[in-house]
């Protein structure tokens, strides 16, 4: 292990970066990067990119949320992001009365933002990487006492943070990361729906693309500017840095990099996981149809039920669409095959050297086996929880037992007032909860389920009259579990509650009954899921080893993972086939070409188009052609948790949000494609043109910092 160790340690530090593909650890840039940068048209230096000794670039950017990033962009705690990443928090605040999602929202005094509850922003303080700290412990129960150490230590030196360990390259290496979470987060504003998710589903991950995907939120903080709960008192956070905004525009070639916190990427996995990936990915999309298809028909018919169900939607919508680009690209770019021409490569280098052979030579069929032993029961588990699983009611369930239980685990004893406390709990899923539309999901859903599911898989009794699975009236039993069920709304359960029975109507209740057969299912699947984790985990720490060895001088960087990285490029156009060429930036005018207004994803706004006719674009017009820009291409390297992030100048000056990638390189999480690869952002300018014109919050637009 030590051995391994050394090679990885001089791997990271004589790798050449690509300025196009990486998304890079920010406190080896000095390292790793400093040159490529300079090469590449950055004016900062490393230091000014990322720093724990002075304000540095890094303390402008947010974790927003958990699953987004956002960017200060003022001295009161300003943050700009994208729409889709507000969207959920905009529509629990919406009422019928107060639409802001489909309205939009600009509050123009400080006492008309908008506190949302459970909302936070996390700022990255420092990395530490402790990999050699750690490679001197004897043992995996003395290394886990030094992390504790390690963790109470910084916990000490860095109050009112949050300490944690972070494993990178499939846990050859791992950092000591500070964080800085701030829990009062309020809504500043955002444009109508029809701007923000311009283009909707049909649009995403297109391009060209026309959507004014951002919204604004304001941090605040305790009088001491330290994080703190909601309270009156609290005031707007006082930043250690904040960007500054550029209204010069891109030009093809423009130096561009983004900050942010990137999800999950696959580029350390093997062809066998990768295949596997597919199939599992197969079974999402085609149960996600089954039930986006209704919820789309409701939505359509009901604008309360747009409006509930607009971000349970969004978010169903956004994995479906992408996996089946992601399936498309695989085909084309021959992914797999390529992954095992690498794998082929590699092992014919191991197998050159006996020391490679032990390190590295069973990594790849340790893998493998792994992967085939839990095939099976993985695509089972997918589909258990892709299909019965999202039944509304079932996830009703779901919450209230994990409620209770969390309580019960604690205090066996507890009494009547937990189960009432779980009830309350819920009050947020029947705010926006519609049970007919719910019964078709459970009928289209249960019966995907038993038309697709192995039969060792169909359920046990679920009622008396309804013991056969395989021959059920679906239609019926589902008129039996809702008619039956409390859990089909507040009131109900509230009811059920009051009387000395509750423990049994909620033991009995037929919603119960169907999940606890369901987690049933879940459990058998489990143990060989269990069995396949160690030796999968142990083969993938090998085979990244070994990559890094191989590729010893070449560019290498970590799977993303929600860590703050670095990815640096430039403003480009692309060509996806021949004959087809797509510029680099779109326009307003491209809003008003796609305009239908029968369809509800191509409305535009009547002041939006009294605006454009009026050419009343103020300085936010481009100085070249006179038009208002609206998106621009760079081949910045992103995935999911880049939504949001700034794109930025040389010069670390904001130009752009990054919103989404585009369709011809929906393989990008697994494989880079240089030629192809294309980050969608929307020009700042555009946000402020629709903040100034569309919103006439001036108030926001006065308290920014432009660069000269």
């Amino acid at each position: 292990m030590k051995k391994v160790f050394t090679v990885i340690a001089a791997a990271l530090v004589a790798i050449t970066a690509a300025a196009d593909e990486g998304m890079w650890l920010l406190p080896l840039l000095q390292k790793m990067n400093k040159k490529d940068l300079r090469e590449a048209g950055c004016k900062l230096s490393p230091d000014e990119i990322y720093s724990i000794n002075h304000s540095s670039l890094k303390d402008a950017i947010v974790q927003f949320g958990g699953g987004c990033t956002g960017e200060i962009i003022s001295e009161e705690g300003l943050i700009v992001t994208n729409h889709h990443c507000g969207y959920s928090n905009i529509q629990a605040l919406s009422t019928p009365e107060h639409n802001y999602l489909m309205d939009g929202y600009f509050a123009l005094t400080r006492d008309k933002e908008i506190p949302c509850p459970g909302l936070s922003v996390t700022f990255l303080r420092e990395m530490t990487d402790i990999t050699a700290i750690l490679a001197k412990e004897a043992d995996d129960a003395a290394k886990e006492a030094k992390i504790k150490e390690l963790i109470e230590s910084a916990q000490k030196a860095n109050p009112n943070c949050e300490v944690i360990t972070e494993d990178f390259y499939n846990d050859n290496v791992k950092y000591l990361i500070v964080y800085k979470v701030f829990n009062d987060v309020r809504f500043v504003g955002a444009p109508p729906a029809s701007v923000g998710k311009y283009g909707g589903e049909t649009d995403n991950w297109m391009w060209p693309r026309h959507t004014g995907d951002f919204s604004m939120f304001r941090v605040y903080a305790s009088p001491e500017n330290e994080p703190a709960e909601y309270a009156e008192e609290n005031i707007p956070y006082r930043p250690q840095r904040h960007l500054k905004i550029s209204l010069k525009g891109v030009k093809e070639n423009d130096y561009s990099m983004i900050l942010g916190y990137p999800g999950r990427t696959q580029r350390f996995q093997t062809a066998a996981q990768l295949e596997q990936m597919v199939k599992e990915n197969r079974v999402r999309i085609d149960v996600r149809t089954v039930r986006q298809d209704l919820m789309w028909e409701a939505m359509c018919a009901d604008p309360k039920v747009q409006l509930m169900y607009a971000s349970k939607y969004a978010s169903s919508a956004n994995g479906w669409k992408k996996w089946q680009g992601e399936e498309l690209a695989f085909k084309k770019l021959d992914i797999i095959g390529r992954e095992k021409a690498k794998e082929a490569a590699f092992m014919e280098w191991v197998n050159q050297d006996p020391a490679r052979v032990e390190a590295y030579g069973g990594a790849l069929d340790k893998i493998s086996d792994a992967v085939k032993s839990v095939s099976e029961p993985d695509l089972a588990l997918t589909l258990l929880t892709e299909a019965p699983f999202r039944i509304e009611l079932i996830t009703a369930l779901s919450r209230y037992s994990n409620a209770v239980n969390s309580v019960l685990r604690k205090d066996p004893e507890a009494g009547k007032d937990v189960f009432v406390d779980a009830a309350k709990s819920l009050d947020g899923f029947y705010r926006d909860y519609v049970e007919p539309l719910d019964r078709k999901e459970a009928v289209a859903l249960l019966s995907y389920y038993r038309d697709h599911a192995d039969k060792t898989q169909y359920f046990d009794s679920l009622a008396v009259g309804f013991e056969d699975f395989a021959s059920m009236d679906i239609p019926a039993y589902v008129d039996y579990l809702f008619d039956g069920s409390v859990f089909t709304s507040q009131e109900k359960l509230s009811a059920a509650l009051e009387g000395e029975d509750y423990k049994e109507k909620i033991t009995n209740d037929p919603a119960n009954i169907l999940y606890n057969a369901i987690i049933a299912k879940a459990l058998l699947l489990y143990p060989s899921l269990y069995a396949a984790q160690t030796p999968l985990a142990e083969g993938s720490k090998a085979f990244a080893a070994g990559l890094l060895d191989w590729e010893n001088g070449k560019a290498s960087y970590p799977d993303a993972n929600f860590t703050m990285r670095l990815t640096y490029g430039h403003v480009l156009p692309y060509s996806p086939k021949d004959a087809v060429y797509y510029q680099y930036f779109t326009t307003l005018e491209g809003v008003m070409e796609k305009e239908d207004p029968t369809n509800p994803e191509f409305i535009v706004p009547a002041k939006l188009k009294e605006l454009f006719e009026a050419r009343d674009y103020g300085r936010y017009a481009d100085k070249k052609d006179g038009k208002i820009h609206t998106c621009f291409l760079t081949n910045n390297d992103i995935t999911g948790g880049n939504s949001g992030s700034p794109v930025l100048n040389a010069k670390g000056e904001l130009i752009g949000l990054a919103f989404d990638g585009n369709w011809e390189s929906m393989s990008s999480d697994v494989m880079f494609e240089p030629d192809l690869q294309r980050c969608i952002c929307v020009d700042i300018r555009y946000v402020l043109f629709l903040v100034e014109k569309l919103g006439g919050a001036s108030n926001i637009i006065a308290e920014l910092d432009f660069a000269k």
